[in-house]
């Protein structure tokens, strides 16, 4: 029994934090896990910019709605969901993802969530759990699944690792380089049938 295990953002839509970091004229919210392995020290440094820029919920989410699946996105996810059990862990949170997982066909997905005061702004945000992606793989083990995992930035590489089956997905050259044995692929034909493989 396979549950395979996927991250959201790079993986199956665009970074959120860059295209607002695009759509609000502010280039240093570009960094993301890909740059910050520390998400808690990236999820703070970023909300004190947003404080300083006087910018809150309301703007993120505007960007949001104007943000499609990466193409082939959803077509690979149904086809997934009919060879095994999916879940998308991600670190994004509720208040983010609930209009990109429509675009998806409402996939499941384990995220956080934001502390939004009355007037918009966004005062902190809730972790679900420590290590959330790595806690999320073990009790799936630990409840008799084997995991496949899937992602492409620094915190999905405990998950992608402490699974049977894992996999880098569209990630940076230095994520790569400094983890050789993980199979790395770029386009969603190769990913199925790496996963395939594993389910065999």
């Amino acid at each position: 029994m396979y549950i395979t295990c996927l991250d959201l953002e790079g993986v199956l839509v665009p970074e959120i934090w860059i295209a607002f970091a695009e759509a609000s004229g502010i280039p240093e919210l570009k960094k993301t896990t890909r740059d910050e392995p520390d998400y808690g020290k990236l999820m703070t440094w970023r909300l004190g910019v947003l404080k300083e820029h006087g910018l809150g919920i309301k703007e993120i989410q505007e960007t949001i709605a104007k943000i499609d699946p990466i193409p082939g996105a959803k077509e690979f996810l149904d086809e997934l969901r009919s060879l095994c059990q999916v879940i998308i862990i991600s670190d994004t949170f509720e208040q983010f993802a609930t209009p990109l997982m429509k675009k998806l066909g409402w996939p499941t997905i384990f995220c956080n969530s934001l502390e939004v005061a009355a007037n918009g702004e966004i005062t902190g945000f809730r972790m679900r759990c420590e290590q959330s992606k790595l806690t999320t793989v073990k009790a799936l083990q630990s409840i008799g699944y084997e995991t496949i995992a899937s992602g492409d930035s620094y915190n999905d590489l405990a998950m992608i690792k402490a699974s049977k089956a894992g996999f880098l997905f569209k990630s940076t050259d230095k994520i790569k380089a400094d983890n050789p044995e993980l199979p790395a692929y770029e386009t969603y034909d190769e990913l199925m049938s790496a996963i395939k493989k594993s389910l065999d």
